[in-house]
């Protein structure tokens, strides 16, 4: 019997972590658990997203690197013509800024589905819900949490 299981280890080997945890992950009660295809679909869906704000922001990078380069007060330009580039200059700022945290917050989401805290409200310890990672994958607190959070803030 002790042959049998030392067969059966070596034959499949260590299960690499990122794969081990989509049954573990956290669920609401009366959820289904989440399947491998599932996890690896909210994991896909991630690296899309990440790979997609990288993009965003190298885009954001070159824009705000022109509109440094011309902003410096040209011949002829009225208190309009300035105000409209420092306004523009500020979104542009916001939007890189904004892409950058939703990139950190997509990169973290990926860390917890491989260590298999996906799911789990960050504040409480309960689960996300299933439903909710799926519509939003980047959540890390529950509805209650989230909802306790915007009262306060």
């Amino acid at each position: 019997m002790v042959a049998k299981k030392t067969g059966t280890a070596e034959k499949s080997g260590p299960v690499p972590q990122a794969r081990a945890g989509a049954e573990a992950l956290a669920v609401r009660p009366g959820e289904d658990p989440w399947t491998e295809a599932e996890a690896e679909e909210a994991r896909a869906g991630l690296r899309a997203d990440a790979e997609r704000i990288r993009t965003e922001i190298a885009a954001s990078g070159q824009a705000l690197a022109g509109l440094m380069r011309d902003s410096g007060g040209g011949a002829g330009d009225d208190e309009a013509d300035t105000g409209t580039k420092n306004i523009t200059r500020e979104h542009e700022l916001s939007l890189a800024a904004n892409a950058r945290e939703m990139l950190r917050q997509t990169e973290q989401a990926l860390v917890r589905l491989d260590e298999g805290t996906y799911g789990t409200c960050e504040n409480c310890g309960n689960p996300i819900g299933k439903a909710r990672l799926q519509a939003f994958p980047r959540a890390t607190l529950c509805v209650d949490c989230k909802q306790k959070q915007e009262r306060r803030g």
